[in-house]
């Protein structure tokens, strides 16, 4: 991580006591930025967010509390992860995604303008490829999301290209791929009930938590027949956070978008061993058909990211990638 001076602004990011969002907290407060959190704590957690923070309990379509916060805190970046994550609820609730992911962020960009924040970084995903016709994906490809979740993100990204070109205010879009992880001081982590992503599954799977770990699809054409994907370390992935905001600072008049990736996939099977062998613990694997719209594959061409700014993966090794989301998991079970 290069060193950073936090400059005469503060960083507001919203949905801060989520997973992705606490690690940018600690990420952005370990560099020496001074950091505002505004989370409703619906999926959240107020425990996530180091104290070293202000933290705001409320919801980003407050425009008279977003108001109050970016004149009384001083900020002039924000880090949107506020939102709704859950590709099948999306489909199943496609209104709750448009309003939690589209128009709440609408409602909080136009506070930015209004309060003159200059710098905007968003939580995008890989999900607005939709099903790519290539692999690595390039962010120069077709945006064809195949589910309201990443339409909603899409929707957002035409949203802040719009403003940019309207007012003073530029704005990096990042482009997840699969997130997974924990810090690795241990400080914060995954700790939704019920997650869907299958890094934090098998983890629950090889300490008891869940009896079994479903494989959807083994027909793939992929070298052993499961789907493979470009797994991210959350740190990794904070870190290109800050490095986007400084980006978005030296160069006011230029806006980006970019993938979030290793550009390396791992299929299911893959990461089930990979848990196995971290854990010492074997986890049962029970076979269920294809999922709809699961392409074969799906990885980061990384390049851009790598072009335009400085960072690079510190943490790009599956096991140890798994070791973090295990030594947080055995974490959790302590609380309980």
């Amino acid at each position: 991580m290069t060193s950073r001076a936090s400059g005469p602004f503060a960083v507001l990011v919203t949905g801060g006591a989520g997973y992705i969002g606490s690690h940018a907290v600690l990420a952005l407060l370990d560099a020496g930025w001074k950091v505002s959190v505004i989370d409703n704590l619906v999926t959240g957690f107020r425990e996530a967010v180091d104290r070293r923070a202000r933290f705001h309990e409320g919801d980003i379509a407050d425009e008279a509390l977003v108001a109050h916060i970016l004149a009384e805190d001083g900020i002039g970046a924000i880090m949107h992860f506020a939102g709704s994550v859950v590709v099948p609820e999306s489909v199943a609730d496609p209104l709750k995604y448009y309003r939690n992911n589209t128009a709440n962020s609408r409602t909080l960009i136009e506070s930015a303008v209004r309060g003159g924040v200059r710098h905007f970084i968003f939580s995008s995903t890989a999900a607005t490829y939709g099903i790519p016709d290539e692999i690595p994906v390039r962010e120069d490809m077709p945006t064809r999301p195949i589910n309201p979740y990443g339409m909603s993100k899409l929707m957002t990204e035409a949203m802040l290209a719009d403003v940019a070109a309207a007012h003073p205010i530029n704005y990096c879009a990042l482009r997840y791929f699969n997130v997974a992880g924990a810090d690795p001081q241990g400080r914060t982590g995954q700790s939704t009930a019920g997650a869907t992503h299958l890094i934090k599954v098998a983890v629950e799977a090889a300490l008891g938590k869940r009896s079994e770990v479903a494989i959807f699809g083994t027909d793939y054409s992929t070298p052993d027949g499961t789907g493979v994907r470009d797994y991210i370390h959350v740190a990794d992935l904070a870190d290109a956070h800050l490095h986007a905001l400084d980006t978005l600072i030296a160069l006011p008049d230029r806006s980006h978008i970019m993938n979030c990736g290793y550009g390396r996939g791992y299929s299911v099977l893959e990461v089930l061993d990979s848990v196995e062998r971290m854990s010492g613990n074997s986890i049962v694997r029970r076979m269920e058909p294809r999922r709809a719209g699961d392409p074969d594959a799906l990885t980061a061409d990384n390049a851009r990211i790598l072009a335009t700014t400085p960072w690079r993966p510190r943490l790009a090794d599956l096991d140890t990638i798994v070791a973090h989301a295990l030594a947080w998991e055995r974490k959790l079970g302590e609380r309980d």
